[in-house]
């Protein structure tokens, strides 16, 4: 899939998750196999980039391209003085988000609440795109609800306004997370636009995958939730899409990228902030060695220091691997 001057391959993204996507779970997650990772969502008020989380999700130096950062609001000017400096920091693309159904941020008519004022939206998109000559990316729902399931007359905006691509995530706002995603939905934004589409919601897996692309005619698929303590899951839809096998990853390997994604929290967020960023993800590496079982990370919880943590993360994952060879 093409995007702009950048080729992404292979078309299977990482989804831009708050709290998650940050550069050291980008730069793992891309060399699992993921053609591109988004960060986490940025506010488009600048007056709040001053917050040392803010200045974390701009951290991009270093990190390889094309660098993706996702921007969030309701005003076209703010947003394209936002997009204005995100580039001028290194971003490469930058997505628009309307397609969050989180409270707070619909509270604010932002997310996918903008979804519901088609005519703001073409604002946006056109004040964003005439202020950055890097390309820019739309990441929509299908609708506010099931009696607005606009995502086509969106799609069609997007492309007369020069956007990039766009991403559909399969539910409506009204949604959440429940049911599954929409794939004939995503079906019409293909009928309704040439733009490059990707297809998020349920690509778990390589069939998963494959099936998402064949019943929406979508360039890619975004994985999100799925990749959460399982890097490899971008190996194996890679592998899936070329028509192989991907290797599943040893009890080794699974310690030292849970070992490497760790000592990368530590480094970016500082010992005491790493420590506690950590802990989630740490219960879903186990989650992972576990399958559905719920593991006890009790002790793994009560660390406060780096290295304690990553004594017991690896002896937690040891414990595991020779539970299930027994």
């Amino acid at each position: 899939m093409q995007i702009g001057p950048h080729a992404i391959d292979p078309p299977v993204l990482l989804a831009p998750m708050a709290g998650i996507t940050d550069a050291p779970f980008r730069a793992l997650c891309r060399r699992m196999g993921a053609g591109l990772a988004f960060s986490e969502m940025l506010t488009s008020d600048r007056h709040l980039w001053a917050t040392p989380k803010s200045r974390q999700r701009l951290a991009l130096a270093g990190e390889a391209g094309p660098r993706a950062v996702q921007l969030a609001g309701t005003e076209p000017a703010e947003l394209a003085a936002a997009a204005r400096a995100v580039a001028a920091a290194g971003a490469d693309i930058i997505d628009l988000n309307m397609g969050c159904p989180a409270k707070k941020v619909c509270r604010r008519a932002a997310g996918s609440a903008l979804m519901r004022d088609e005519a703001l939206v073409g604002r946006i998109l056109e004040a964003v795109v005439a202020a950055v000559a890097v390309p820019v990316t739309l990441k929509i729902r299908t609708g506010w609800d099931a009696d607005h399931r606009n995502a086509p007359a969106i799609a069609r905006i997007a492309e007369a306004t020069g956007i990039a691509a766009v991403t559909v995530h399969g539910r409506t706002r009204a949604d959440g997370y429940r049911g599954g995603s929409e794939f004939a939905t995503l079906a019409r934004v293909r009928e309704a636009t040439s733009l490059p589409l990707v297809a998020n919601g349920d690509i778990v897996d390589g069939p998963s995958a494959r099936n998402a692309l064949e019943r929406s005619g979508a360039d890619a698929v975004m994985v999100g939730r799925a990749a959460r303590g399982d890097p490899w899951v971008f190996r194996r839809i890679r592998a899936s899409l070329a028509g192989g096998p991907a290797p599943e990853p040893d009890a080794a390997e699974v310690a030292a990228v849970a070992d490497e994604h760790l000592r990368g929290l530590h480094a970016l967020y500082g010992p005491e902030q790493g420590v506690r960023v950590a802990r989630k993800h740490i219960k879903w590496y186990l989650q992972q060695a576990r399958g559905t079982e719920q593991p006890d990370t009790r002790p793994l919880m009560a660390a406060t220091e780096a290295g304690e943590q990553r004594r017991l993360l690896a002896h937690a994952l040891a414990a595991e691997a020779q539970e299930f060879a027994a």
